[in-house]
């Protein structure tokens, strides 16, 4: 795989890639991919890109760059994702690409530009840097003025980590090796594990812990040592503190990505999980990349998003994508006419125009609720209810005619009432405030390159998981044993979330008030009536389109019995 420029390349685009250079001098031939960014120009690789894809190569155009375009696009999101409108000619919008393979442009452009057609043009990734900064502003001071200006050095802040650069210090390389493949392989945890004989770390990919590469035992302590003093804490909390926590920025080509640090202590030595915030990756647009909901469950999710107030709260186990469906909802919220905020720990995803607040410790809470209530607010987004004081402010909240925003840990979206009860609220206040119930998984997907095609599920399996004898003629795919080299030899490639959603009425909630239906028996009504969108239903329409497999679907949902 070829990296260069803060791009990243499969190894089927960096085959054509180098096709294309060695046409253009037979001597770049006899390069391996990692000599490519040290012995190719930015001109050379560009100009190979641009001819790839039968697009013209314009090694300048931030001087062609007409600046009103910029008045409805995130230069931040341009800047990351590395393209630009430069102008419109006709009805055709000009756009500069570093990446001609990226989706990106015309993703984020064509909602802006509806009645143009976008033509791309290669550039360099610095040009478009200028092609943005040039027209980010013209009132008030620029950028380069402000930097200029004096001030008392107060550095409270750890400066990133630069995981893409070479460290003399060996402790440091070996660290910064570890996070930039964990980065390049879109890893959501890395966990290195203390055992009897062995000192190992292994990545999460798609929900699943990946192979163990072991490391020195020697190694352990100075590792450890290094990973506190990375969050400017001292050595010896390892000898004092049973769990550790904490918050650190590497930086992967200069781009910034958070990670969320945990240590505990273990019978043989010490566990630790660092979280990937990589917020370049995180994809939020309902209805797109990892939320693409099918078209039954986008419209009851924008039923729930159309509630002028109460809690709607999002159900499932860690790392089941349930902040990063909240953040898309409050960017189909946020509007200029609505305040919007957010308390959360840490911030995974910034969205301009949203007040986002970073809880440093669990006694901020309170405090930092009740300012909020002072604020103004339209819609409130807590992180997590985790015990009786959130659940009780939350309610609060929406009491008063605020929309809440909220995540639980339940398996089920039914047991999200009687999570609240047993944290010590009610049942007939959360019963009143509640307007939505909603569960989510993520479900890994099969790798379109090498999955296996199966006349049916097989009787054992339609037994386990009580499947229809129809099953047994329905064509479904499976994953490859090994895989191939485009999902990293694992069989699957990326996910995708599935959502349950049960609607709390007036009547329902009345009802509930009263004792007259438990949550169950609610779930069970709603099922079988068979109109909102549920977790099994979801997953077997997964598995009839040929998306995944019933091994994905069992690993994240319960099969084994069916209500309806």
């Amino acid at each position: 795989m070829i990296d260069y420029d803060s791009m990243s390349f499969n190894e089927l685009i960096s085959g054509q890639i180098m096709r294309a250079l060695t046409d253009h001098d037979p001597q770049f031939g006899e390069l391996s991919h990692d000599q490519v960014a040290n012995r190719v120009t930015r001109y050379c690789f560009m100009g190979a890109l641009a001819k790839i894809n039968g697009l013209s190569f314009f090694p300048k155009v931030a001087e062609f760059c007409d600046g009103s375009l910029h008045a409805c696009c995130d230069p931040t999101v341009l800047t990351r994702g590395l393209f630009s409108p430069l102008s419109i000619t006709g009805d055709k919008l000009i756009v500069a690409v570093a990446n001609p393979w990226s989706p990106l442009p015309e993703e984020y452009l064509a909602p802006r530009f509806p009645e143009l057609e976008l033509v791309k043009v290669v550039t360099l990734a610095s040009e478009i840097s200028r092609a943005i900064e040039s027209v980010a502003t013209n009132s008030g001071p620029s950028r380069s003025e402000l930097e200029a200006i004096d001030v008392e050095d107060s550095d409270d802040g750890i400066r990133d980590f630069d995981v893409t650069t070479e460290h003399s210090e060996p402790m440091a390389q070996l660290v910064a090796t570890v996070m930039a493949e964990a980065v390049k392989s879109r890893a959501s945890d890395i966990h290195f594990k203390v055992e009897k004989e062995s000192f190992y770390y292994a990545y999460r990919v798609d929900g699943d812990i990946g192979h163990k590469v072991e490391i020195p035992m020697k190694l352990k302590d100075r590792l450890d040592a290094f990973l506190l003093n990375l969050m400017k804490l001292p050595t010896e909390i390892r000898a004092t503190a049973p769990g550790i926590s904490g918050r650190f920025t590497i930086s992967y080509f200069h781009r910034p990505i958070d990670i969320r640090y945990e240590r505990h202590r273990t019978y043989r030595g010490y566990h630790i999980t660092m979280r990937l915030l990589d917020k370049s990756n995180i994809n939020v647009t309902l209805g797109k990349g990892t939320l693409a909901f099918d078209e039954e469950t986008l419209f009851e999710l924008n039923k729930v998003m159309k509630v002028p107030a109460g809690i709607i709260v999002m159900s499932g186990p860690t790392g089941s994508g349930k902040s990063t469906t909240l953040n898309a909802i409050l960017r189909e919220l946020n509007r200029p006419d609505v305040n919007i905020l957010t308390l959360e720990n840490p911030v995974e995803d910034e969205v301009p125009g949203i007040t986002h607040c970073d809880l440093k410790s669990p006694k901020e809470f309170k405090p930092m609720i009740a300012s909020f209530m002072r604020s103004d607010p339209d819609i409130i987004l807590m992180g997590e209810v985790r015990d009786i004081e959130s659940a009780e402010l939350a309610i609060e909240a929406a009491v008063t005619g605020h929309k809440v925003l909220t995540t639980i840990h339940t398996p089920r979206a039914s047991q999200i009432i009687e999570r609240f009860e047993q944290l010590g609220v009610e049942r007939w206040k959360i019963a009143q405030t509640l307007k939505a119930a909603c569960a989510q998984r993520l479900v890994k997907l099969l790798c379109p390159y090498c999955k296996e095609a199966a006349p049916g599920i097989s009787e054992h399996d339609r037994r386990t998981f009580n499947l229809d004898d129809s099953w047994a003629s329905i064509p479904v795919f499976s994953a490859k044993s090994g895989g191939c080299a485009e999902c990293r030899n694992s069989g699957y490639s990326g996910r995708t979330a599935i959502l349950e959603i049960i609607p709390i009425t007036p009547k329902t909630s009345d009802m509930l008030s009263k004792g007259e239906i438990s949550p169950y028996d609610l779930e069970i009504k709603i099922q079988q009536e068979g109109k909102l969108p549920n977790l099994r239903r979801s997953g077997l329409r997964l598995l009839r389109e040929g998306k995944t497999d019933i091994d994905a679907i069992a690993k994240v949902i319960d099969m084994t019995y069916t209500d309806e």
